[in-house]
Formats: C-alpha cells, structure tokens, sequence
C-alpha cells in the first residue's frame, strides 16, 4: 500500500488544478478566435494577425456551470483595408456571452 504525505497530496492536487485551469484557457482561447473570425467573417470585415488577445480574467458563478471564468478576449479587424478597429468577446467558460466591435464599423 502507498501512503502518501499530506504535503504530496496537497502538491498534487495544486498541480492538478493548475493542469485543469491550463487546458481550459486553451480551449477558451480557441473558441474565442474561432467567434472573431466567423464575426469578421459574416460581416465581410478582416480578421486581422488572426488571434485574440486575453485582457479580463473574472471568476464567475454561471448559471449552468456553477463556478467558472468569465474571459474577455480583444482581437483586431478591418473593414477598408486601411485602418485597423478592435473587438472583443466575452466568454463565461466556454459559452458565448457576447461579441461586438469598436470603431466605425458596427
């Protein structure tokens, strides 16, 4: 039988969690830059360097997910060519809570 310390456990139950918290940043960040492009997308704007930018991190209690991170992610599109306007989306977990664009291009 292994017996385990109490220091081990709790270092592994940390490491677990970082793990956990990592894994679902990715999938977060993927899912945000998949909603920008189809924003861009259906909008016939640019999706320009072709990546969001994390710039909020919440925790938040979500109404089927219990306790989870709300994220706000900004990305960069353009409508002319020309000048460069930002948006941004709002993630509560993995679910979409809102997509929208700044500048002249709403």
């Amino acid at each position: 039988m292994i017996e385990l310390s109490y220091s081990l456990l709790v270092t592994v139950v940390i490491a677990a969690a970082l793990v956990g918290y990592w894994y679902d940043s990715i999938r977060a960040r993927e899912t945000a830059n998949r909603i920008a492009a189809d924003a861009c997308e259906r909008r016939s704007f640019q999706f320009l360097d072709g990546t969001v930018a994390l710039v909020s991190l919440r925790p938040r209690i979500g109404r089927h997910q219990g306790v989870c991170f709300e994220r706000t992610y900004t990305f960069d599109y353009t409508v002319d060519g020309m000048l460069r306007a930002s948006g941004f989306v709002i993630l509560l977990g993995q679910d979409l809570q809102h997509v929208g664009f700044h500048g002249g291009a709403a």
